[in-house]
Order: structure tokens, then sequence, then C-alpha cells
């Protein structure tokens, strides 16, 4: 059976340059949408041409540029913005109006301070302006979630017989529930007259955290497109997450049976090119893209990732992007990493030198966040002067200099031994102990089960 196609409406450069300190002048806009189209989004909404010279520029420069994709321009339900839109869009190849107007009994008291009859008429009347300029217009009711359903599917279908093409859903403040969400875009596809001749989108905010839980509710109810940002940017707690709306559907076609255009193996290239130009960075737990997403410091975990891959990791690091995972060596790390390491920065040690290396290294790492490289060539290096001392077994604890020069930042000379050529050659800007995965030589099954989930 053929999976539905759905469509990418990347908005990045429109509502996620509304997240406070991510705004961006013309040539990063271009840039970025480079990079998107790259990408493979559907549709790339460029900014916002009336709310300034910079950003009409910026929808202009794209549109005369970037000619596979959609280019969107947004307009609220007004013939100036309208006017302002389709001036900025009118050179793309395949342009479009997003139209938008609020709907909830809320903003139409206290922001625009209109009737629900003057709202549907002032959509209807902006949707068949827009027309007049594009045949391509999409229209958003502001807060659908918030607003009266049965007064929603009225107004939706005025504007479909308006001309609409794409009925956009958004959950503009982050409010509804998935199965809630489902239930109104079933709603909508049942109630309103029309609607098998327009796509409906969905559009869906963080500020409960289930953006990207409501978004693909909103896929599995009928919608066949779905607004979403790089790295989840945008107003508030942010858009819902492309990268992980897509590899969801990518990861489990058993339950979402779906296909987009997106390539998944540009993700990670995007989420750091938008990291760059607007210099705010993805936590490091973030999914998919974050530096923790195929990092692991658990000895069980790295002991399965060393055995197969598969044990800890759902979706492969190349298939978004991210060069590879890495083992990061840590108080919770186990000997197979450990000694994994030391063979990478040249070193092999027969089980009872290792054991005693372990040891001097769990205390280090009690002490210090994580063990990077210098710290453990010193380790190394101690243990064996130790060694030739005293029999391993009664060497003390490891001295306190180790622990409180790593706390300092200082560094002192290792006097490396390779006993062997490097494995894997060490980068030179190498800072931590971030292990690239491949064999090592097994102690024991059960000795690195030192931590669970």
């Amino acid at each position: 059976m053929e999976r539905a196609r759905i469509r990418v409406f990347d908005t990045t450069l429109r509502d996620g340059e509304q997240s406070p300190g991510c705004s961006m002048n013309v040539r990063e806009k271009l840039r970025m949408a480079h990079q998107l189209d790259r990408l493979g989004v559907d549709v790339i909404e460029a900014g916002f041409p009336i709310a300034s010279d910079g950003d009409f520029e910026a929808v202009q420069s794209v549109s005369a540029s970037i000619r596979r994709p959609v280019i969107a321009g947004l307009a609220r339900a007004c013939t100036p913005d309208i006017e302002r839109a389709w001036q900025a869009l009118k050179g793309a190849s395949h342009p479009r109006i997003h139209v938008f107007l609020a709907t909830s009994d809320i903003h139409l008291k206290y922001k625009l301070r209109i009737s629900r009859q003057q709202c549907l008429e002032q959509a209807r009347d902006a949707v068949r302006l827009a027309k007049t300029f594009c045949q391509d217009v999409e229209f958003s009711p502001e807060d659908a979630t918030r607003t009266d359903t049965d007064f929603l599917c009225r107004l939706l279908e005025a504007v479909v017989e308006a001309g609409a093409t794409t009925l956009n859903i958004p959950d503009t403040v982050g409010y509804a529930m998935p199965a809630e969400f489902g239930q109104l875009i079933e709603t909508i596809q049942h109630r309103v007259r029309g609607i098998e001749r327009v796509t409906i989108s969905a559009h869906c905010h963080d500020d409960l955290g289930l953006a990207v839980a409501n978004s693909l509710a909103a896929i599995a109810a009928g919608a066949r497109q779905v607004e979403c940002a790089i790295n989840g940017i945008g107003e508030r707690a942010g858009n819902a997450s492309l990268e992980e709306i897509v590899m969801a559907m990518r990861v489990r076609p058993d339950l979402h049976p779906y296909d987009t255009g997106v390539l998944s193996d540009q993700l990670y290239p995007t989420s750091k090119l938008l990291s760059e130009i607007t210099g705010v960075s993805v936590q490091p737990n973030k999914a998919i893209i974050g530096r923790n997403a195929f990092a692991h410091e658990a000895g069980i975990h790295q002991d399965g990732m060393l055995k197969n891959p598969l044990t800890y990791e759902i979706m492969t690091p190349q298939s978004v992007g991210v060069p590879d995972s890495t083992l990061v060596l840590g108080k919770h790390s186990g000997r197979h990493a450990l000694a994994l390491r030391c063979e990478q920065l040249g070193y092999q040690f027969e089980r009872r030198e290792l054991d005693e290396i372990y040891r001097r290294f769990v205390i280090l790492a009690d002490k210090i966040k994580t063990v990077e490289d210098r710290h453990l060539l010193e380790l190394i290096r101690e243990a064996r002067e130790q060694a030739q001392r005293i029999p391993p077994g009664h060497v003390g604890e490891l001295p306190l200099a180790i622990a409180a020069s790593a706390s300092a930042g200082q560094t002192r000379p290792s006097g490396a031994y390779f006993s062997k050529p490097l494995a894997t050659p060490l980068p030179a800007d190498s800072k931590t102990s971030e292990l690239p995965l491949s064999k090592v030589e097994q102690h024991g099954e059960q000795e690195d089960y030192l931590w669970g989930v």
C-alpha cells in the first residue's frame, strides 16, 4: 500500500525567528533558506513582509533565489499586509500568501475587539483578496484550539469558499492535548464543506511540551501538511521540532506510515548552521541533534554499544548527519570503554594493570565531571610509576593532586609511553574522552553492569 505523503512546511525563518535572540538579517536568511532547500522541505515560510523593510527584502531575496519549494509570506487579514506580501513573493516560482486572523473569543474580545461575524467576514474577504494575486493561499485561524468549534467550522467553510487551498490549524499557545487535537482535525474533516478540495495543516507550539505529539496526532487524523521549525525554535517555548517529527515517522513506520521529502542526513548540518547563524546553542539532551543524543556514559550502556549499537540506539547517527556515536568517560563508565580509550591513546594493558587504572579512574571521575585524555594519560603514568615500587594490589588511594589540577584546569607532563601504534589517531583539538565506537577485548560479561537504566 502506498504511504501518504506529508508536506513539511518549515517556519524557521518566520515563526522560528520570533524566538528571542534568533532574529536573522537578509544574508543569514538566504543562507539558511539554501540549506532548507537542500534538506528537502516542501514549503519555506521566509518571513512577514510588512513587519520591516529587512523582512520584505529577505522574502523577496529568498523568492528570487530558491526555486524548488513553495515560498510563503505571512500576512494579517488586511489589505496592506496582503498587498505587501504579494510584492515580496511575486518573483517566486511557487508563491504562497499565508493569511491569518485570530478566532478565539478571548482574542476577539480583548485583542481585535470585533464580533464573531465580523471575524468571519474579515477572514473571507482577506482570502478573496489574496486569491486575486496568488492561486496558493493558506489560511490560519489563530488560537484555533481555544476557538468555539461550531464557529471555527463555519469560518473555515467560508474561507474555503473564498478560495483557500490550505487550512492550517494552529495550537497557538500550546494548550491542546494530542487526543483532543486529533479529534479537532477529524471534526473539521467531517463538518467543513469543501474540505476535500484543500490540504489540512497543523501548526503546534510547545508550551506544554506536546508540540511534536500534537503534530503527529494531527497527521494520524488526516492532516497532510505539518508546520515546524529546525531545533524547535519559535515563540515562547518554541514550535514543533522538524527533526523530531521527521524521525518519528522514519523510525516508527508501523505506527506512522507516512513519507516526507526530507533528506534526514541533512538534519544535523541544518541544525548546526542555524545555531551558528543565531548564536543560540541546542540543549545537549535535545532529541535527534543534541550533543548527547548519540553519546553514552553509563557503563552498562557503553558495554551494550560496544557489543551491538542497536542495544541503545534506535537510529544510526549517520542517518541524521551526525558523524558517529561517542562514549564519554565519566564516573558511570565501565572498564570496556576505558580500555578502548587507552588503546586509542596507544596503550594496552594486562587485566591486572587495567583493574588498577580503572580503580584510579573511578576515584578521579568522582571528583570531576568528565575525564579528559590528559587526565587519563596522567593516571596511567602515575599508576605505572607506583607499580614499579609496590605491587598493584597495595597501592593507596589516588593522590588528590590529579583531581586538584583537573579542577584548576592545569596540565602536567604525561610521560606517555606507547606500547603499539595508535589504532585511531587522536584529533589534535580533542578535549574530552569521547570515543567513536569500535570493538574491544571483552573482560567479562557482567562487570560493566554498574549503572542501569
